[in-house]
C-alpha cells in the first residue's frame, strides 16, 4: 500500500487516480496510523516552503512520517515542495525542514535564467538508468513549476538534472528518501512511468 500523505497540499487526488489505473493500492493518508499500514510513502507539496511545512507539522502525522522514513526505512517520494522539504531549509522562509537529504533549497538567480517561476515541459537527464528512473533515461519530458531549486550537499545525492539556463537537481535520493523537482502527475506517460516505477524501487 502506498500512502499519499493528506495534509491539505498537492495533487493527491490526481496521484491516487494513476494508481488506481495501474492498478496499484494507493490511500490518502490523513493519520499516523494509515502511515505506519503503509510500506511506501509520498509526499506531496504546492505553494511556499514555509507554509507546507507548517501544513505537515500541524497534521500530527509529523512523527510517524519520521518515523516510518528514518527507522522503519520505507521508501519515500517527495514532489515539488514535498522534495524541497526534505533539505534542511530553504531560501524561501524560516522553518526548518525535514534534513533528510543534506542540502539547501535555493532561489533561481532571476539575472541569469529566462522567466520565473520556471513553467513548463523540460528534460530530466537521470544519472542513472534504474530504479526511480527506469526505462526513462531518453527523451523523457517532466512538468515543472518552482521558483527555488535543491541544491544538494552532495553530488552523490543528485539522481537526475535538468537545464534552466544552467544545470539544477530536478531529482535527489538519498537511501530511501527520493525527490522530484516536477510534477509526475501532471506529466503524462512519463510521469506515469515514474510513479510506477517508485512502486516497485
Amino acid at each position: 500500500m502506498i500512502a499519499i500523505v493528506h495534509y491539505g497540499l498537492g495533487n493527491v487526488g490526481a496521484i491516487a487516480n494513476i494508481y488506481k489505473k495501474l492498478g496499484i493500492a494507493a490511500t490518502l493518508a490523513t493519520s499516523a496510523a494509515e502511515l505506519n499500514a503503509a510500506s511506501r510513502i509520498i509526499l506531496p507539496g504546492v505553494g511556499a516552503f514555509d507554509w507546507a511545512m507548517g501544513r505537515l507539522n500541524d497534521s500530527g502525522m509529523r512523527e510517524a512520517l519520521e518515523h516510518a522514513v528514518q527507522v522503519d526505512k520505507k521508501p519515500l517520494l517527495g514532489i515539488c515542495v514535498g522534495m524541497q522539504m526534505l533539505a534542511r531549509r530553504s531560501d524561501e522562509g524560516k522553518l526548518a525542514g525535514l534534513g533528510w537529504i543534506e542540502g539547501e533549497v535555493k532561489r533561481f538567480d532571476v539575472a541569469s535564467v529566462t522567466q520565473l517561476p520556471h513553467m513548463g515541459w523540460n528534460d530530466v537527464a537521470p544519472s542513472e538508468g534504474n530504479g526511480l528512473f527506469s526505462d526513462l533515461a531518453s527523451g523523457a519530458r517532466f512538468y515543472f513549476l518552482h521558483s527555488y531549486y535543491f541544491r544538494a550537499a552532495s553530488e552523490g545525492h543528485v539522481l537526475a538534472v535538468t537545464d534552466y539556463n544552467g544545470p539544477f537537481a530536478s531529482s535527489v535520493r538519498a537511501a530511501n528518501v527520493y525527490g522530484v523537482q516536477f510534477h509526475p502527475e501532471k506529466s503524462h506517460q512519463w510521469g506515469v512511468k515514474l510513479l510506477k516505477n517508485f512502486a516497485e524501487v
